[in-house]
């Protein structure tokens, strides 16, 4: 996967109660089965909390 995008998120993310710090989102991503690119791109967002999802899509989508 080259690059992410909203459906892949939100496929990956399903189920995070948030608030959730960034190694819970790596671990539901992992566990969700989405694709390494993606785990990755998680695992490497600079904040350590998100509130809600629209701000783990915020993160991403800025980085991408």
């Amino acid at each position: 996967m080259s690059r992410i995008n909203p459906i892949d998120v939100q496929k990956a993310l399903k189920g995070v109660n948030y608030p959730a710090d960034r190694d819970e989102l790596v671990e539901r991503a992992r566990s969700n089965g989405a694709d390494e690119t993606l785990v990755d791109q998680i695992s490497d967002l600079d904040r350590d909390s998100f509130e809600g999802p629209d701000e783990v899509s915020n993160a991403l989508f800025r980085q991408s």
